[in-house]
This record gives structure tokens, sequence and C-alpha cells, in this order.
């Protein structure tokens, strides 16, 4: 099925890169580098030009903090859509939002897709996403609280708990209007999750596949990556990659990342190698 994301449509066989651009001060991962707007649009034409086809804009960081209202975060995000929309008319905006007012207005500046990483805990999301004709991307949480820290949490199989719920997430949104080729699942890796389940999900990534819905993998960096080899956040690449490799021979569509250039060049060796990409050219003992 042709992926369809707000106004731009994507072949099946298509993977493509999200990139994440954070309107925060407090990242985890860039420390508020793209806080000043004028740093966040240095930092869109730059994964622009390393060819990342999705751009995720996000104006609240995931883990606790400050608290940050729907009219912060609208501040944070907004005119910033509209901005790189006039800027970039044929690339595909993500935000990265739980609220239906924030997804209101930044599908009226232009926003494609509505990313949410927090399972459906605003449920009238569905129906902005169906009103604007944008995409939608289902997680699984868990029902965990936004921006809250998994703490002991249990599951009898996560992989089949992630399953029922971004899979009833998924059709929640049907329901409500938005089209079934603009409709993504994530199993959301360290959210409502420990580095045990992280690790399974990943490992067993072809059963979501398997749904027929596309699987977004947001993998970049995260502490089930830290956990894993026992390193800080600078130094988490090699790791990323690894999982990024895995997931994209399960049949990962969409990679939500910080890193663009060294993503792509792993997804297209992933893809390649499993026989759903031709090579770039293939010359050697052949003249």
């Amino acid at each position: 099925m042709t992926l369809k994301l707000g106004r731009h449509e994507f072949a099946d066989d298509a993977t493509l890169m999200m990139a994440i651009v954070n309107r925060t001060p407090d990242s985890f991962y860039d420390k508020g580098a793209t806080w000043a707007e004028d740093k966040a649009f240095e930092r869109v034409a730059q994964v622009v030009a390393e060819g990342a086809e999705i751009v995720d804009i996000g104006g609240i960081k995931a883990a606790p903090g400050v608290e940050i209202g729907p009219a912060e975060e609208m501040e944070r995000v907004v005119d910033f859509v509209a901005r790189v929309r006039a800027a970039y008319p044929s690339l595909v905006i993500s935000v990265d939002t739980w609220r239906a007012s924030v997804g209101r207005a930044v599908c009226e500046a232009g926003a494609d897709v509505l990313n949410d990483a927090w399972g459906g805990a605003d449920p009238g999301l569905v129906d902005v996403a169906a009103e604007f004709g944008a995409a939608i991307v289902c997680t699984h949480t868990g029902g965990v609280t936004p921006r809250t820290r998994p703490y002991r949490v249990e599951y009898d199989d996560v992989v089949a708990s992630t399953i029922t719920d971004t899979v009833g997430y998924a059709e929640r949104a049907v329901a409500a209007g938005v089209s079934r080729a603009s409709v993504i699942i994530d199993p959301a890796h360290d959210f409502g999750k420990n580095t045990f389940h992280s690790l399974e999900v990943t490992r067993r990534l072809g059963e979501l596949v398997d749904t027929g819905w596309p699987v977004l993998v947001s993998l970049s960096n995260k502490d089930f990556v830290g956990e894993t080899l026992d390193l800080p956040v600078g130094s988490r690449l090699a790791g990323t990659l690894a999982a990024t490799a895995v997931c994209a021979l399960a049949g990962a569509r969409i990679y939500r990342v910080h890193e663009v250039v060294e993503t792509r060049q792993v997804v297209d060796m992933v893809w390649t190698i499993a026989g759903r990409r031709p090579p770039a050219r293939a010359i050697r003992g052949l003249q």
C-alpha cells in the first residue's frame, strides 16, 4: 500500500528518514542546541541536505521536567512549522505532540504528520488527524502518563501488548476517518519499557511488521542502547546503528533519527541484503 503522509505519497518499498528537530532548551541529546529558532531552522536545512524525507519537530522533551502547557508548546512549534513549510514545500513535516489542541494548530500551519509518542493520551488527536487529512503515528507506552519514566513495569508478553495497543490505536484512527494509508505504528522503545522490554521488541520487530501496518522505530541514542553497552548519550551511535540494522532486516519503514547519513547507509545496505532494494550500482565482475 502507498504510504500517504499528508500531501505526500511514498511507494510501499520506500524507507524514510525522520530527522529529529527539538524546539526545547533541555532535550536529552542536544541539550538545547536547536532551542533558538534560527538554530532549529539550520538543523532543518542540514537534515534536508543529508536526505531526510521527514522532519519531526518537538516542543516538549519526553522526560520529566518543567510543566509545559498547550499554549507554550504552541509558541514553540506552530510558527516554526509555518516557516519550515514555506521554505520546504516538498518536505514532510511531523510534529511530536500528544495534545489535540496543539495538533490542530500545527496542522493549520502545514504539518503532515502527528507523532503521538504517548499512545493516545488525548483521544481527540485522531479526530484532528482525520479533519486535516494528516497521518498519525500510534505508539505503545503501556498506558503511562505522558512525561513519566517507567518504574517496575511488567508485561506477560511485551510484544503482544505492543501489537494489541498499537493496532487498536490504528483501528481507532481509521474509524475516526484517518486514511488507512496514513496510519503508522511505533513500538516506542524506552517508553513504558525497561531495557529488557526494548531489546525484546527489537528482536521480535518482525511480528509488528507482520500486522500489515507500516512500522516506525525511534531508536536513536536511547537508554536501552546506553544501558546495554554502558555508554553515555554521546557515545551510542554504533549501538543505535546495530539496533537499526536489526529493525531494518525485520522491515521497519520509518526511522526517527539524530544521524541521518549513517542511518540511511545502514538501512539501504540491510534492505539490499534482504533483497528489497537493488544496489546503487553493480559493475564488479561485469565489465
